[in-house]
């Protein structure tokens, strides 16, 4: 079973609220979520919050579409993602996913699932040391046991408030696999971090999703390349 981890949260330091920011009327995190319900090998998502009571909305809203969620500690963010694992037994894959990427290619999820699958790797992502995809299509995937691994072994706090460096930082433990595009996009920002990167979004689903809901990411491709008015 391959379960999906999104993780999100209300207190962002650069743009505090971001998740819950309008993006055609609805919140940017229900937004990423009908992409990520599009996914072929995603058989179940659930959003792994904090218990600080400013992500009661968030939590809500959620919960409101349909979408499991799991709250535990805000800086522990492993144990987050342990802690949402442990509640599907079933799950013997986890796709790391971040709230941060209301662009996400579900594609681009299901080509990194399937080269993982193929390849009988313990962490397998499309972030190798030279980035080749753009900014905010970021996914991991690592083995269930592995991931668990990590919650009970990691002390250091980098790898418990990122999730994976406990696995990818020891090669010499687990099997890593890479997926990288070619011609390379990193050079394109599709996150959202700062309100500028929100003002982008917003722009782009008003061009593209009225036209087209499932729109992918050659049409924002072409929409940044034809568009004058942003130019990322």
């Amino acid at each position: 079973m391959n379960l999906a981890i999104l993780q999100a949260r209300t207190t962002s330091s650069r743009l505090p609220g971001k998740v819950m920011a309008s993006v055609l009327g609805e919140p940017m995190i229900s937004r990423q979520i009908e992409r990520l319900r599009r996914s072929s090998r995603i058989d179940a998502l659930v959003v792994a919050t904090s218990v600080d009571p400013s992500d009661d909305v968030l939590a809500a809203r959620c919960e409101a579409i349909g979408v499991g969620v799991h709250r535990g500690a805000l800086d522990d963010v492993l144990g987050r993602f342990c802690g949402a694992l442990e509640r599907y037994p079933d799950a013997d894959t986890v796709i790391r996913l971040t709230a941060d990427c209301p662009l996400a290619d579900w594609t681009v999820i299901d080509q990194v699932i399937a080269h993982h699958h193929d390849t009988g790797a313990d962490y397998t992502a499309n972030t190798p040391a030279v980035r080749t995809f753009p900014h905010g299509l970021d996914t991991e995937v690592v083995r269930a046991d592995v991931l668990l691994e990590a919650g009970r072994e990691a002390r250091d706090p980098y790898e418990r408030e990122h999730v994976t460096p406990f696995v990818y930082r020891r090669p010499e433990r687990y099997r890593m696999a890479w997926v990288s595009r070619h011609p390379s996009l990193a050079h394109l920002r599709w996150t959202v971090d700062l309100p500028a990167d929100l003002a982008f979004v917003r722009e782009v689903y008003g061009q593209l999703y009225p036209r087209d809901p499932a729109f992918g990411s050659d049409a924002i491709i072409a929409l940044t390349v034809n568009s004058a008015e942003i130019p990322r």
